[in-house]
C-alpha cells in the first residue's frame, strides 16, 4: 500500500533492500569472498547426506541445568535442526542423565559406555550431533575415536544452516569468521595425531616454522582478512544508517525467536511481494529492509533480523554483530513471539538475554512492543499479559491495532510533533510538506485560498518549514 509524492523515496526499499553496497572498489571482491567461504569448510560440513544419531544430555542439577524448558523439548529443537538441513536425517536419538556435564567424556563411566554401544551398534549413522552448545576439542576427539564417526555440537550444526542459507557477501564472511573456532579445534586434532606420529613439531624447509606454527599463522591471517573486510562493511552500513536518518524515516526492527514468524509478520505489514516466509530455522540471514504505511500515512522502515536460539556461544553472536547492530540504531524494536510453540517462555527469555548481552539501550528496551503470533492455532487466545498485542500474521489478524501502536510509540520515541499549519495555497507550502512531513488531512479553505494541513513532522523538518515559510501554527 503506497501513496503518491514524496513516498517515492522509499522505493529503494519496497523489495527488501539488503543493507550492503558492492561498489567499492576498496572492499574484498565476491570472487575473494567465495574463496575464502569455499577454503574452509569445516571437516564433515559438506554437501553430502548424513544420517544423524542425536544425543541429549540432560543436566540433572548445578549451574547447567535448564529450568524453563525440558529435555523432550530440548531435543525436539534438536531434531527441528537437522531436519533444517537437505539431505540430512535423523537415525535416531536418545536423552542421556549426566552429573559432569563439565568433563571431557560429559557422562559417568557407565552411561558412556552405553551410549557408545548404541551408536555402533546403530547401523548406517554417519554423525553424531551432541546437542550442547561447544564441544572442547579434545571432547570431539575422544568422541570421534570412541564412535568412529564425525562429531558435531549446536554451533557447528547452525552454522552450516547459516552456511546453506547464506547468499549475501556479508553473511558469507560473517559465517567464515564464525568458523575460525572450527578451523582451530580441527587444527588442534589434526596435530595432535600428528604428535603421535612424531611429525607435528618438524621444521618446513628452511622457513624455521613447524607445520603447526604455518597452520596457524595462515589461520590468523586468514582471520585478520576477514575481520577487516567486515570491518569496511560496518562502515558502508553505517553509512546506511546514516541516509535513512537524514531522510527521516522511522526505524523498527522486528525481532524474535528463529522461526517465529518475523518474515510473515513485515510481509502482511507492507505487502511486499518480495518476502516469501519460510517454515525453516534460519530463513533469514540477511538485514533486509522493508517501508510501510502506519495508520497516519508516516513510512517507517522495518527491519527483518537474524533469528535468535538458545545456547548459542558468544563467539557466534559476537560474528554476526555488524549485522545485530542495526537493532541498537533502530527507533522500535518489535519482538515477536510464537505463541503456539510449548517453549514460547524459555524462547522469550533466550531473546532477552542476547539483547541484555548486546546492551541495546534501556530506551528501546522499555519502548519494545511484544507481540504474540501464531493465534490462528490456538483456539480463542486472550493475552495473559498486559500490553501485549495477539496477532496472527498468516491470517492478517491483529495488525491494525499493532500498526496503532507502532505508531504511538514512533511518534513518542522520535520526537515528532502532530501540528495544525494554516498554509497558503498559492506558494509551495503544501508540496513542501507532502515532501518533508507525514500529511494526514488537508482541510481546504476555498474562499480564502488556504488550508489547514494536520501533519507529523520532526522538530528539524519544522524548523526548516519555519525558516521557508513562517507560517502560522495553531
Amino acid at each position: 500500500m503506497r501513496s503518491t509524492g514524496w513516498w517515492k523515496n522509499t522505493d529503494d526499499f519496497s523489495s527488501g533492500q539488503h543493507e550492503e553496497e558492492d561498489d567499492d572498489e576498496d572492499f574484498i571482491g565476491d570472487s575473494e569472498v567465495e574463496e575464502l567461504f569455499q577454503l574452509q569448510v569445516p571437516a564433515g560440513l559438506g554437501e553430502g547426506q548424513q544420517r544423524v544419531f542425536i544425543v541429549h544430555p540432560d543436566v540433572k542439577w548445578g549451574s547447567r541445568k535448564q529450568h524453563l524448558t525440558t529435555a523432550e523439548l530440548m531435543m525436539a529443537e534438536a531434531v527441528g535442526l537437522v531436519n533444517t538441513l537437505d539431505n540430512w536425517r535423523v537415525v535416531d536419538k536418545i536423552i542421556l542423565s549426566t552429573k559432569t556435564p563439565e568433563k571431557k567424556k560429559i557422562f559417568g563411566k557407565g552411561n558412556f559406555q552405553s551410549l557408545t554401544e548404541k551408536i555402533r551398534q546403530t547401523a548406517g549413522i554417519s554423525a553424531v550431533f551432541v546437542n550442547v552448545e561447544r564441544l572442547s576439542p579434545l571432547s570431539e576427539r575422544e568422541f570421534e575415536e570412541a564412535w568412529g564417526v564425525k562429531v558435531f555440537d549446536r554451533y557447528s550444526v547452525v552454522l552450516h544452516i547459516f552456511r546453506c542459507n547464506a547468499r549475501t557477501k556479508e553473511a558469507k564472511l560473517q559465517i567464515s569468521l564464525a568458523e575460525i573456532p572450527l578451523l582451530r579445534s580441527r587444527l588442534k586434532n589434526e596435530m595432535a595425531n600428528l604428535d603421535q606420529q612424531g611429525g607435528g613439531s618438524r621444521y618446513i624447509g628452511g622457513s624455521g616454522e613447524t607445520l603447526i606454527e604455518v597452520q596457524q599463522r595462515l589461520l590468523k591471517e586468514r582471520e585478520m582478512k576477514i575481520r577487516s573486510a567486515l570491518e569496511k562493511l560496518r562502515r558502508k552500513r553505517h553509512l546506511l544508517r546514516s541516509q535513512r536518518k537524514h531522510k527521516e524515516f522511522p526505524i523498527v526492527s522486528v525481532l524474535g525467536y528463529t522461526n517465529c514468524g518475523k518474515t510473515t509478520l513485515i510481509k502482511a505489514l507492507t505487502g511486499d511481494s518480495g518476502l516469501q516466509p519460510r517454515n525453516q530455522l534460519f530463513a533469514t540471514l540477511d538485514v533486509t529492509v522493508h517501508a510501510g504505511q502506519l495508520p497516519s500515512h508516516m513510512t517507517v522502515l522495518y527491519v527483518d533480523t537474524i533469528g535468535f536460539l538458545s545456547q548459542l556461544p558468544h563467539q557466534l553472536i559476537d560474528s554476526f554483530s555488524a549485522t545485530l547492530e542495526d537493532i541498537k540504531h533502530s527507533d522500535l524494536l518489535v519482538h515477536v513471539r510464537d505463541i503456539s510453540h510449548p517453549e514460547t517462555v524459555n524462547q522469550k527469555v533466550n531473546v532477552l538475554r542476547v539483547l541484555k548481552n548486546m546492551q541495546i539501550p534501556d530506551r528501546l528496551m522499555s519502548s519494545m512492543i511484544e507481540v504474540h503470533n501464531k493465534i490462528d492455532l490456538i483456539d480463542n487466545y486472550q493475552c495473559p499479559e498486559p500490553d501485549t498485542l495477539a496477532i496472527s500474521a498468516l491470517e492478517q489478524r491483529g495488525l491494525d491495532e499493532l500498526r496503532k501502536a507502532v505508531e504511538a510509540e514512533i511518534v513518542n520515541s522520535t520526537g515528532k510533533h502532530i501540528l495544525d499549519l494554516t498554509v497558503d495555497l498559492s506558494t509551495p507550502q503544501l508540496s513542501w510538506l507532502y515532501k518533508e512531513a507525514t500529511v494526514q488531512d488537508v482541510q481546504v479553505n476555498a474562499d480564502e485560498g488556504s488550508a489547514v494541513v494536520k501533519v507529523i513532522i520532526s522538530a528539524a523538518a519544522y524548523g526548516r518549514y519555519n525558516k521557508v515559510f513562517r507560517p502560522v501554527a495553531k
